[in-house]
């Protein structure tokens, strides 16, 4: 299979995605153009902040297809350049086969669609058939499975408890197997969903129920680095993902800070989502570059540059400004103040990716894990 493929420098897109685009290049314009009037689908890799040997920017063999379904063409008169604006969403993974330039400067990339690899359950093979049809969920231990009968003087006549006494459930068989039965847990995608659940609440209540989608969205939202986050891409398996990604909540570190002098910035606690897809978003300035950023709710150890203003805001009804590291002056994203006196949170900050990483800084010792260093 072959596609146009756009190269971003600072994005990794994944499935679920959503990532706009504000084109202004005649070469770019065109491309997005004849791909809207064919299929509206084409590719999307990273390029790398790193050189090769040869001074050229390094990209990655890893990509994501992206789907067109919002598309606004724009002329700018004084000027009289065309300039398209595009929302599109992340489908399918891809690797490059091998890619080309073609006369027109489009980059032109064989790719071969990664397969969504379903694994069926590490205990399928040990369990009886006959026991499938018997097995239930785990037995819930609140008082709501007792039920208890009483007279009118309140004295308590009967109480039945309708909890299985000995349940058969899909792990049943690990207490026979070699290996202790937490391990196999570990590799049940169940259980997986729900420990990412109770550690990603905060942060999104309504999380994907689907583990699939769960899987993307936890690549899509961590605060982790391109390198890590094309690690969490090119897993085939869902459980692969969702294993990788459980490590990474757990080992990185509470405190994100900056990635230029590891200056303390914000804590995870004050990661919240300002829209339906979770944290971290991707806007597209006037310019056309596009920035991936988490929204928190306090922050640190940053100063304001310039005055706020509403003109192109990402959140209508607020005003930004730009802030930076007061350690050493690195772009770290944005504040954003409320204009309209309606709206809630009255102010929040926007964190750019490729801005910050995780440290462990200073915790408290109900909090205390173990530490591994910067993990991001």
């Amino acid at each position: 299979m072959t596609m146009p493929l756009l190269l971003l420098p600072s994005v990794v897109l994944v499935p679920g995605q959503v990532i706009p685009l504000q084109l202004y290049t005649h070469r770019l314009v065109a491309m997005v153009r004849r791909v809207a009037d064919k299929d509206k689908t084409f590719g999307v890799i990273n390029l790398s902040k790193n050189y090769d040997d040869e001074g050229r920017h390094h990209f990655t063999s890893i990509g994501c297809t992206a789907e067109i379904f919002s598309m606004k063409d724009e002329m700018d008169e004084p000027s009289g350049i065309s300039t398209v604006r595009v929302k599109a969403r992340g489908r399918q993974r891809f690797k490059i086969v091998d890619m080309k330039s073609e006369i027109t400067g489009d980059i032109i990339g064989r790719i071969r669609i990664l397969p969504e690899v379903s694994m069926v359950h590490v205990l399928e093979g040990a369990r009886l058939p006959s026991h499938r049809k018997l097995m239930v969920q785990p037995p819930d231990d609140s008082d709501d499975m007792i039920k208890t009968a009483v007279d009118r003087q309140g004295n308590i006549l009967t109480s039945v408890d309708l909890r299985f006494k000995n349940p058969i459930t899909k792990m049943y068989t690990a207490n026979y197997m070699w290996w202790p039965p937490w391990v196999y847990q570990m590799y049940d995608i169940d259980w997986l969903v729900e420990q990412i659940k109770a550690e990603l609440h905060s942060w999104c209540p309504s999380l994907p129920p689907d583990p699939v989608d769960l899987s993307f969205w936890v690549a899509h939202n961590l605060p982790v680095n391109d390198e890590m986050r094309l690690r969490l891409l090119a897993f085939d398996s869902v459980v692969q993902r969702l294993r990788f990604g459980l490590s990474i909540i757990r080992k990185s570190g509470v405190i994100l800070c900056c990635d230029s002098c590891q200056e303390e910035i914000a804590n995870k606690k004050h990661v919240f989502s300002m829209s339906r897809e979770g944290p971290l978003g991707a806007y597209v300035n006037p310019g056309g570059h596009v920035h991936e950023m988490f929204t928190v709710l306090s922050v640190k150890n940053l100063e304001n540059v310039g005055f706020a203003s509403t003109e192109h805001s990402w959140f209508p009804g607020y005003a930004w400004t730009i802030v930076q590291c007061r350690g050493c002056n690195s772009h770290m994203g944005w504040m954003f103040t409320v204009a309209k006196m309606n709206l809630s949170p009255k102010k929040f900050w926007g964190l750019c990716r490729s801005s910050i990483k995780t440290s462990f800084g200073k915790v408290e010792e109900q909090d205390e894990k173990e530490k591994i260093g910067f993990i991001v």
